[in-house]
Protein backbone atom coordinates (compact mmCIF):
# COMPACT_ATOMS: atom_id res chain seq x y z
CA UNK A 1 0.00 0.00 0.00
CA UNK A 2 1.13 3.53 -0.41
CA UNK A 3 1.37 6.47 1.90
CA UNK A 4 0.26 9.94 0.95
CA UNK A 5 0.63 13.05 3.03
CA UNK A 6 -2.10 15.64 2.80
CA UNK A 7 -2.98 19.26 3.34
CA UNK A 8 -2.55 21.88 5.90
CA UNK A 9 -2.62 25.65 6.54
CA UNK A 10 -4.36 28.81 5.59
CA UNK A 11 -7.88 29.88 5.82
CA UNK A 12 -9.50 27.85 3.19
CA UNK A 13 -8.84 24.18 2.65
CA UNK A 14 -6.71 21.64 4.45
CA UNK A 15 -3.01 21.18 3.45
CA UNK A 16 -0.38 23.21 5.22
CA UNK A 17 0.85 25.97 3.09
CA UNK A 18 -0.56 26.12 -0.31
CA UNK A 19 2.19 25.22 -2.60
CA UNK A 20 3.18 22.84 0.01
CA UNK A 21 0.23 23.11 2.24
CA UNK A 22 0.82 22.83 5.90
CA UNK A 23 -1.41 20.21 7.23
CA UNK A 24 -0.60 17.58 4.96
CA UNK A 25 2.85 17.91 3.92
CA UNK A 26 2.89 17.36 0.33
CA UNK A 27 -0.53 14.04 2.91
CA UNK A 28 7.92 2.94 3.42
CA UNK A 29 5.89 0.69 2.14
CA UNK A 30 3.95 0.24 5.31
CA UNK A 31 2.05 -2.96 5.78
CA UNK A 32 -1.16 -0.98 5.35
CA UNK A 33 -0.19 0.45 2.02
CA UNK A 34 0.12 -1.46 -1.12
CA UNK A 35 1.62 0.88 -3.59
CA UNK A 36 1.44 4.48 -2.40
CA UNK A 37 1.48 6.33 0.91
CA UNK A 38 0.75 9.99 0.23
CA UNK A 39 1.03 12.76 2.75
CA UNK A 40 -1.78 15.29 2.56
CA UNK A 41 -1.43 19.02 2.88
CA UNK A 42 -4.26 21.46 2.93
CA UNK A 43 -3.61 25.06 2.12
CA UNK A 44 -6.72 26.56 3.41
CA UNK A 45 -5.35 29.91 2.48
CA UNK A 46 -1.88 29.93 3.78
CA UNK A 47 1.21 29.82 1.67
CA UNK A 48 3.98 27.98 3.42
CA UNK A 49 7.46 29.38 2.98
CA UNK A 50 8.62 26.87 5.57
CA UNK A 51 11.95 26.27 3.91
CA UNK A 52 12.12 25.93 0.16
CA UNK A 53 9.96 23.28 -1.53
CA UNK A 54 13.04 21.16 -2.32
CA UNK A 55 14.06 20.97 1.35
CA UNK A 56 10.61 20.24 2.70
CA UNK A 57 9.82 17.66 0.04
CA UNK A 58 13.18 15.99 0.61
CA UNK A 59 12.33 15.72 4.31
CA UNK A 60 8.97 14.15 3.45
CA UNK A 61 10.67 11.65 1.15
CA UNK A 62 13.24 10.69 3.79
CA UNK A 63 10.44 10.19 6.31
CA UNK A 64 8.77 7.66 4.01
CA UNK A 65 6.14 9.68 2.16
CA UNK A 66 5.44 8.40 -1.35
CA UNK A 67 3.14 11.09 -2.68
CA UNK A 68 1.57 14.46 -1.98
CA UNK A 69 -2.20 14.89 -1.82
CA UNK A 70 -2.56 18.63 -2.19
CA UNK A 71 -5.72 20.68 -1.61
CA UNK A 72 -5.00 24.20 -2.82
CA UNK A 73 -8.38 25.86 -2.33
CA UNK A 74 -8.00 29.62 -2.88
CA UNK A 75 -4.20 29.40 -3.08
CA UNK A 76 -4.45 27.98 -6.61
CA UNK A 77 -3.80 30.55 -9.39
CA UNK A 78 -7.21 30.30 -11.00
CA UNK A 79 -7.59 32.42 -14.11
CA UNK A 80 -10.30 33.83 -16.34
CA UNK A 81 -13.74 34.04 -14.76
CA UNK A 82 -12.46 32.05 -11.78
CA UNK A 83 -9.73 34.52 -10.88
CA UNK A 84 -11.94 35.89 -8.11
CA UNK A 85 -11.42 32.59 -6.24
CA UNK A 86 -7.80 33.47 -5.51
CA UNK A 87 -6.96 34.50 -1.95
CA UNK A 88 -6.73 38.24 -1.30
CA UNK A 89 -5.19 38.27 2.19
CA UNK A 90 -1.98 37.02 0.61
CA UNK A 91 -0.89 36.14 -2.93
CA UNK A 92 -1.96 32.77 -4.28
CA UNK A 93 0.69 30.46 -5.62
CA UNK A 94 1.96 31.34 -9.03
CA UNK A 95 2.05 28.88 -11.91
CA UNK A 96 5.82 28.81 -11.49
CA UNK A 97 5.43 27.92 -7.80
CA UNK A 98 3.30 24.90 -8.60
CA UNK A 99 5.50 23.69 -11.45
CA UNK A 100 8.51 23.94 -9.11
CA UNK A 101 6.63 21.96 -6.48
CA UNK A 102 5.91 19.21 -8.99
CA UNK A 103 9.50 19.18 -10.24
CA UNK A 104 10.78 18.83 -6.68
CA UNK A 105 8.29 16.06 -5.94
CA UNK A 106 9.19 14.22 -9.13
CA UNK A 107 12.90 14.44 -8.31
CA UNK A 108 12.18 12.93 -4.90
CA UNK A 109 10.07 10.16 -6.42
CA UNK A 110 6.76 11.52 -5.10
CA UNK A 111 3.49 11.62 -7.02
CA UNK A 112 1.45 14.83 -6.69
CA UNK A 113 -2.31 14.24 -6.41
CA UNK A 114 -4.43 17.41 -6.58
CA UNK A 115 -7.59 17.54 -4.46
CA UNK A 116 -10.39 19.76 -5.76
CA UNK A 117 -13.64 20.00 -3.81
CA UNK A 118 -16.63 19.57 -6.13
CA UNK A 119 -19.70 19.41 -3.86
CA UNK A 120 -19.16 20.06 -0.14
CA UNK A 121 -16.57 22.35 1.48
CA UNK A 122 -17.00 24.86 -1.32
CA UNK A 123 -16.78 27.83 1.06
CA UNK A 124 -13.91 29.45 -0.79
CA UNK A 125 -16.10 29.54 -3.91
CA UNK A 126 -19.57 30.16 -2.52
CA UNK A 127 -18.53 32.97 -0.17
CA UNK A 128 -18.24 35.34 -3.14
CA UNK A 129 -21.17 37.61 -3.93
CA UNK A 130 -21.26 36.52 -7.56
CA UNK A 131 -21.50 32.85 -6.49
CA UNK A 132 -24.20 33.13 -3.80
CA UNK A 133 -26.90 31.87 -6.15
CA UNK A 134 -25.01 28.58 -6.54
CA UNK A 135 -25.47 27.57 -2.88
CA UNK A 136 -27.79 24.70 -1.98
CA UNK A 137 -29.32 26.89 0.73
CA UNK A 138 -28.58 30.61 1.25
CA UNK A 139 -27.16 30.24 4.78
CA UNK A 140 -24.74 27.38 4.01
CA UNK A 141 -21.49 28.47 2.36
CA UNK A 142 -20.17 24.96 1.88
CA UNK A 143 -22.65 23.05 -0.27
CA UNK A 144 -23.11 23.51 -4.00
CA UNK A 145 -26.55 23.42 -5.63
CA UNK A 146 -26.26 20.37 -7.94
CA UNK A 147 -29.30 21.43 -9.98
CA UNK A 148 -27.68 24.60 -11.29
CA UNK A 149 -26.01 24.06 -14.66
CA UNK A 150 -23.72 26.99 -13.89
CA UNK A 151 -22.59 25.29 -10.66
CA UNK A 152 -21.50 22.20 -12.56
CA UNK A 153 -19.70 24.36 -15.13
CA UNK A 154 -17.77 26.13 -12.35
CA UNK A 155 -16.68 22.80 -10.88
CA UNK A 156 -15.58 21.42 -14.24
CA UNK A 157 -13.65 24.60 -15.05
CA UNK A 158 -11.87 24.39 -11.69
CA UNK A 159 -10.91 20.80 -12.46
CA UNK A 160 -9.73 21.72 -15.97
CA UNK A 161 -7.44 24.48 -14.74
CA UNK A 162 -5.97 22.33 -11.97
CA UNK A 163 -5.34 19.34 -14.23
CA UNK A 164 -3.77 21.50 -16.94
CA UNK A 165 -1.33 22.93 -14.40
CA UNK A 166 -0.37 19.39 -13.37
CA UNK A 167 1.03 17.93 -16.60
CA UNK A 168 1.27 14.17 -16.41
CA UNK A 169 -1.15 13.92 -13.48
CA UNK A 170 -2.22 10.33 -12.90
CA UNK A 171 -4.64 10.68 -9.99
CA UNK A 172 -7.22 13.32 -9.07
CA UNK A 173 -9.23 13.63 -5.83
CA UNK A 174 -12.68 15.22 -6.28
CA UNK A 175 -13.49 15.60 -2.57
CA UNK A 176 -17.28 15.39 -1.98
CA UNK A 177 -17.17 15.02 1.81
CA UNK A 178 -19.52 16.61 4.34
CA UNK A 179 -22.12 17.85 1.87
CA UNK A 180 -24.20 19.46 4.58
CA UNK A 181 -27.90 20.33 4.12
CA UNK A 182 -28.10 18.59 0.76
CA UNK A 183 -31.75 18.21 -0.19
CA UNK A 184 -32.94 21.24 1.79
CA UNK A 185 -32.71 23.82 -0.98
CA UNK A 186 -35.78 24.84 -2.97
CA UNK A 187 -34.51 23.21 -6.16
CA UNK A 188 -33.75 19.99 -4.32
CA UNK A 189 -37.14 19.94 -2.59
CA UNK A 190 -38.88 20.20 -5.94
CA UNK A 191 -36.68 17.44 -7.36
CA UNK A 192 -37.27 15.20 -4.34
CA UNK A 193 -41.03 15.65 -4.63
CA UNK A 194 -41.09 13.14 -7.50
CA UNK A 195 -41.78 9.56 -6.34
CA UNK A 196 -38.74 7.37 -5.74
CA UNK A 197 -36.19 10.16 -5.55
CA UNK A 198 -33.90 10.40 -2.51
CA UNK A 199 -31.10 12.58 -1.16
CA UNK A 200 -28.77 9.61 -1.67
CA UNK A 201 -29.64 9.57 -5.37
CA UNK A 202 -29.19 13.35 -5.54
CA UNK A 203 -25.67 13.03 -4.14
CA UNK A 204 -24.74 10.10 -6.35
CA UNK A 205 -26.07 11.75 -9.51
CA UNK A 206 -23.84 14.79 -9.02
CA UNK A 207 -20.61 12.97 -8.17
CA UNK A 208 -21.22 10.50 -11.00
CA UNK A 209 -21.65 13.41 -13.42
CA UNK A 210 -18.39 14.97 -12.22
CA UNK A 211 -16.45 11.69 -12.26
CA UNK A 212 -17.66 10.85 -15.77
CA UNK A 213 -16.65 14.28 -17.01
CA UNK A 214 -13.16 13.75 -15.59
CA UNK A 215 -12.81 10.32 -17.20
CA UNK A 216 -14.10 11.62 -20.55
CA UNK A 217 -11.64 14.52 -20.55
CA UNK A 218 -8.69 12.57 -19.13
CA UNK A 219 -9.28 8.80 -19.56
CA UNK A 220 -5.92 7.95 -18.00
CA UNK A 221 -6.65 9.73 -14.70
CA UNK A 222 -7.72 7.74 -11.64
CA UNK A 223 -10.49 9.46 -9.65
CA UNK A 224 -10.60 9.34 -5.84
CA UNK A 225 -13.41 10.70 -3.65
CA UNK A 226 -14.19 10.87 0.08
CA UNK A 227 -16.57 8.16 1.26
CA UNK A 228 -18.52 9.65 4.19
CA UNK A 229 -21.66 10.59 2.25
CA UNK A 230 -22.00 6.94 1.12
CA UNK A 231 -21.57 5.24 4.49
CA UNK A 232 -25.28 4.80 5.20
CA UNK A 233 -26.14 3.69 1.66
CA UNK A 234 -27.00 0.07 0.98
CA UNK A 235 -24.79 -2.14 -1.12
CA UNK A 236 -27.57 -2.38 -3.71
CA UNK A 237 -27.77 1.41 -4.01
CA UNK A 238 -24.02 1.70 -4.48
CA UNK A 239 -23.90 -1.12 -6.99
CA UNK A 240 -26.52 0.55 -9.17
CA UNK A 241 -25.35 4.15 -8.82
CA UNK A 242 -22.96 4.33 -11.75
CA UNK A 243 -19.81 5.04 -9.73
CA UNK A 244 -18.45 1.51 -10.10
CA UNK A 245 -15.41 1.70 -12.34
CA UNK A 246 -15.35 5.50 -12.13
CA UNK A 247 -14.06 6.27 -8.64
CA UNK A 248 -11.99 4.85 -5.81
CA UNK A 249 -13.52 5.77 -2.41
CA UNK A 250 -11.18 7.01 0.31
CA UNK A 251 -12.41 6.20 3.84
CA UNK A 252 -11.36 8.82 6.36
CA UNK A 253 -11.33 8.34 10.12
CA UNK A 254 -8.94 10.30 12.35
CA UNK A 255 -10.14 8.97 15.71
CA UNK A 256 -7.45 7.40 17.94
CA UNK A 257 -10.20 4.97 18.98
CA UNK A 258 -11.33 4.21 15.44
CA UNK A 259 -13.96 1.44 15.40
CA UNK A 260 -12.11 -1.37 13.61
CA UNK A 261 -15.09 -3.69 13.16
CA UNK A 262 -17.29 -0.95 11.73
CA UNK A 263 -14.57 0.25 9.36
CA UNK A 264 -13.88 -3.26 8.10
CA UNK A 265 -17.61 -3.69 7.50
CA UNK A 266 -17.67 -0.49 5.43
CA UNK A 267 -14.74 -1.60 3.31
CA UNK A 268 -16.37 -4.97 2.71
CA UNK A 269 -19.65 -3.29 1.74
CA UNK A 270 -17.95 -1.00 -0.78
CA UNK A 271 -15.96 -3.88 -2.22
CA UNK A 272 -19.05 -6.08 -2.46
CA UNK A 273 -20.83 -3.30 -4.36
CA UNK A 274 -18.08 -3.26 -6.99
CA UNK A 275 -16.07 -0.38 -5.52
CA UNK A 276 -13.22 -2.76 -4.87
CA UNK A 277 -10.28 -0.33 -5.16
CA UNK A 278 -10.23 1.60 -1.90
CA UNK A 279 -8.10 4.00 0.09
CA UNK A 280 -7.74 4.81 3.78
CA UNK A 281 -7.17 8.28 5.24
CA UNK A 282 -5.60 8.79 8.65
CA UNK A 283 -4.35 12.02 10.24
CA UNK A 284 -1.11 13.39 11.68
CA UNK A 285 -2.35 16.87 12.60
CA UNK A 286 -5.34 19.19 12.60
CA UNK A 287 -8.05 16.84 13.89
CA UNK A 288 -7.78 17.12 17.68
CA UNK A 289 -9.54 20.45 18.24
CA UNK A 290 -10.32 23.43 16.06
CA UNK A 291 -7.79 25.71 17.79
CA UNK A 292 -5.04 23.28 18.84
CA UNK A 293 -1.53 24.76 18.63
CA UNK A 294 0.69 21.84 19.69
CA UNK A 295 0.37 18.41 18.09
CA UNK A 296 0.04 15.32 20.28
CA UNK A 297 1.99 12.55 18.55
CA UNK A 298 0.56 9.68 20.61
CA UNK A 299 -3.02 10.46 19.65
CA UNK A 300 -2.21 10.30 15.94
CA UNK A 301 -0.03 7.20 16.31
CA UNK A 302 -3.00 5.50 17.98
CA UNK A 303 -5.13 6.34 14.95
CA UNK A 304 -2.60 4.61 12.69
CA UNK A 305 -2.41 1.57 14.95
CA UNK A 306 -6.16 1.20 14.53
CA UNK A 307 -5.85 1.48 10.76
CA UNK A 308 -3.25 -1.29 10.83
CA UNK A 309 -5.81 -3.50 12.60
CA UNK A 310 -8.31 -2.66 9.87
CA UNK A 311 -5.84 -3.60 7.14
CA UNK A 312 -5.12 -6.90 8.87
CA UNK A 313 -8.83 -7.72 9.20
CA UNK A 314 -10.28 -7.13 5.73
CA UNK A 315 -10.82 -9.99 3.32
CA UNK A 316 -8.61 -10.64 0.31
CA UNK A 317 -11.36 -9.24 -1.91
CA UNK A 318 -10.71 -5.73 -0.60
CA UNK A 319 -7.99 -3.97 -2.58
CA UNK A 320 -6.70 -1.37 -0.11
CA UNK A 321 -4.42 0.65 -2.35
CA UNK A 322 -2.85 3.03 0.14
CA UNK A 323 -3.32 5.45 2.99
CA UNK A 324 -3.41 9.23 2.87
CA UNK A 325 -1.88 10.61 6.04
CA UNK A 326 -3.78 13.87 6.22
CA UNK A 327 -2.68 17.06 7.92
CA UNK A 328 -5.32 19.75 8.22
CA UNK A 329 -4.61 23.45 8.54
CA UNK A 330 -8.20 24.42 9.31
CA UNK A 331 -11.42 22.56 10.01
CA UNK A 332 -12.95 24.50 7.15
CA UNK A 333 -12.30 27.65 5.15
CA UNK A 334 -13.68 29.94 7.84
CA UNK A 335 -12.07 28.29 10.87
CA UNK A 336 -8.95 29.34 12.76
CA UNK A 337 -5.52 27.91 12.00
CA UNK A 338 -4.78 24.47 13.45
CA UNK A 339 -1.28 23.20 14.19
CA UNK A 340 1.39 24.56 11.84
CA UNK A 341 3.57 22.09 9.97
CA UNK A 342 6.74 22.50 12.09
CA UNK A 343 5.03 21.41 15.33
CA UNK A 344 3.58 18.38 13.52
CA UNK A 345 6.70 16.96 11.84
CA UNK A 346 7.46 14.58 14.76
CA UNK A 347 3.88 13.32 14.53
CA UNK A 348 4.11 12.77 10.77
CA UNK A 349 7.40 10.92 11.15
CA UNK A 350 5.98 8.78 13.96
CA UNK A 351 2.85 7.90 12.00
CA UNK A 352 4.91 6.87 8.99
CA UNK A 353 7.21 4.73 11.11
CA UNK A 354 4.15 3.12 12.70
CA UNK A 355 2.97 2.04 9.25
CA UNK A 356 6.43 0.94 8.15
CA UNK A 357 7.08 -1.18 11.26
CA UNK A 358 3.51 -2.32 11.82
CA UNK A 359 3.64 -0.97 15.38
CA UNK A 360 5.27 1.86 17.31
CA UNK A 361 7.93 0.51 19.61
CA UNK A 362 11.51 1.36 20.54
CA UNK A 363 12.87 0.81 17.02
CA UNK A 364 10.27 3.03 15.36
CA UNK A 365 10.69 5.75 18.00
CA UNK A 366 14.47 5.68 17.66
CA UNK A 367 14.17 6.00 13.90
CA UNK A 368 12.01 9.12 14.26
CA UNK A 369 14.53 10.70 16.63
CA UNK A 370 17.35 9.87 14.23
CA UNK A 371 15.55 11.22 11.16
CA UNK A 372 14.62 14.54 12.79
CA UNK A 373 17.51 14.89 15.22
CA UNK A 374 15.23 15.15 18.25
CA UNK A 375 15.24 13.71 21.76
CA UNK A 376 11.52 12.88 21.87
CA UNK A 377 8.73 12.08 19.43
CA UNK A 378 6.48 14.50 21.34
CA UNK A 379 7.25 18.07 20.29
CA UNK A 380 6.45 19.31 23.82
CA UNK A 381 9.12 17.06 25.33
CA UNK A 382 11.97 17.72 22.89
CA UNK A 383 15.19 19.17 24.22
CA UNK A 384 15.54 22.76 23.09
CA UNK A 385 18.21 23.87 20.65
CA UNK A 386 19.50 27.27 19.61
CA UNK A 387 20.03 26.29 15.99
CA UNK A 388 17.84 25.12 13.13
CA UNK A 389 18.43 21.67 11.68
CA UNK A 390 18.01 20.80 8.00
CA UNK A 391 16.50 17.50 9.15
CA UNK A 392 13.70 19.43 10.90
CA UNK A 393 12.66 22.57 8.98
CA UNK A 394 11.11 25.11 11.33
CA UNK A 395 12.34 23.47 14.53
CA UNK A 396 12.93 26.76 16.34
CA UNK A 397 9.43 27.91 15.42
CA UNK A 398 8.00 24.66 16.77
CA UNK A 399 9.86 25.11 20.04
CA UNK A 400 8.72 28.73 20.35
CA UNK A 401 5.09 27.72 19.80
CA UNK A 402 5.39 25.08 22.52
CA UNK A 403 6.81 27.67 24.92
CA UNK A 404 4.16 30.30 24.25
CA UNK A 405 1.40 27.68 24.46
CA UNK A 406 2.63 26.83 27.97
CA UNK A 407 2.42 30.48 28.94
CA UNK A 408 -1.01 30.93 27.37
CA UNK A 409 -2.35 28.05 29.45
CA UNK A 410 -0.60 29.09 32.66
CA UNK A 411 -2.90 29.54 35.66
CA UNK A 412 -0.59 32.22 37.02
CA UNK A 413 -1.00 34.19 33.82
CA UNK A 414 -4.75 33.73 33.57
CA UNK A 415 -5.33 34.94 37.12
CA UNK A 416 -2.70 37.64 36.77
CA UNK A 417 -1.00 36.54 39.99
CA UNK A 418 2.50 37.37 38.87
CA UNK A 419 3.54 40.19 36.55
CA UNK A 420 6.57 38.25 35.35
CA UNK A 421 4.28 35.93 33.38
CA UNK A 422 2.78 38.87 31.52
CA UNK A 423 6.23 40.15 30.65
CA UNK A 424 7.36 36.68 29.60
CA UNK A 425 4.32 36.32 27.37
CA UNK A 426 4.99 39.62 25.65
CA UNK A 427 8.62 38.66 25.01
CA UNK A 428 7.72 35.20 23.76
CA UNK A 429 4.95 36.54 21.51
CA UNK A 430 7.43 38.86 19.84
CA UNK A 431 9.89 35.98 19.41
CA UNK A 432 7.24 33.68 17.92
CA UNK A 433 6.11 36.32 15.44
CA UNK A 434 9.70 37.01 14.38
CA UNK A 435 10.38 33.30 13.87
CA UNK A 436 7.09 32.75 12.06
CA UNK A 437 7.91 35.46 9.53
CA UNK A 438 10.88 33.36 8.40
CA UNK A 439 8.43 30.77 7.08
CA UNK A 440 5.03 32.35 6.58
CA UNK A 441 3.62 35.53 5.04
CA UNK A 442 2.94 38.45 7.36
CA UNK A 443 -0.83 37.96 7.03
CA UNK A 444 -0.54 34.40 8.32
CA UNK A 445 1.67 35.39 11.24
CA UNK A 446 -0.72 38.20 12.13
CA UNK A 447 -3.73 35.88 11.98
CA UNK A 448 -2.05 33.26 14.17
CA UNK A 449 -1.10 35.85 16.79
CA UNK A 450 -4.59 37.39 16.83
CA UNK A 451 -6.30 34.01 17.15
CA UNK A 452 -4.07 32.32 19.69
CA UNK A 453 -2.26 35.06 21.62
CA UNK A 454 -4.63 38.01 21.35
CA UNK A 455 -7.46 36.59 23.52
CA UNK A 456 -5.02 36.35 26.45
CA UNK A 457 -2.62 39.19 25.72
CA UNK A 458 -5.16 41.93 24.99
CA UNK A 459 -6.98 41.79 28.37
CA UNK A 460 -3.65 41.67 30.22
CA UNK A 461 -2.35 44.70 28.36
CA UNK A 462 -5.57 46.54 29.21
CA UNK A 463 -5.20 45.67 32.92
CA UNK A 464 -1.56 46.74 32.94
CA UNK A 465 -2.50 50.06 31.33
CA UNK A 466 -5.23 50.61 33.92
CA UNK A 467 -2.85 49.78 36.76
CA UNK A 468 -0.31 52.20 35.34
CA UNK A 469 -2.95 54.92 35.06
CA UNK A 470 -3.98 54.39 38.69
CA UNK A 471 -0.37 54.58 39.88
CA UNK A 472 0.27 57.75 37.92
CA UNK A 473 -2.75 59.52 39.43
CA UNK A 474 -1.66 58.91 43.02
Amino acid sequence: MSTLAQREETGSPRFEGSPPADGIPFKGNPPLLSDRNPAHSDDLTLADRCSSPPQLIQVFSELGVEGLLVEYEDMFPYGGELQLLQATAQPAYSREDLLLLQDCARSAGLEVIPLVQTFGHMEFVLKHQSMLHLREVPHCLGTLNPHKEEAVKVVLEMLRQVVELHPGVRTLHIGADEVYLLGEGEDSRRWLASPGRTVEQLFLDHVTKVARAVKEAWPHVTVIMWDDMMREMSGETLKACGLVGLVQPMLWDYNPNLDVEQTVSLLEKYSGAGLSELWAASCFKGSTAVDTCVTCTQSHVDNHLQWLKVAASVSAAVNLKGIAITGWQRYDHLSVLCELMPVALPSLASCLQTLIHGHFGHEAGSRVKELLGVSSVEVEAMERTAADDTRFPGRRLAESIVEISFLLNSEELRFFENNKYAAALQQKAAAVREEMLRFYPDATAQEWMEEHVGPVMTPIQRIMEEIGACVNTQ
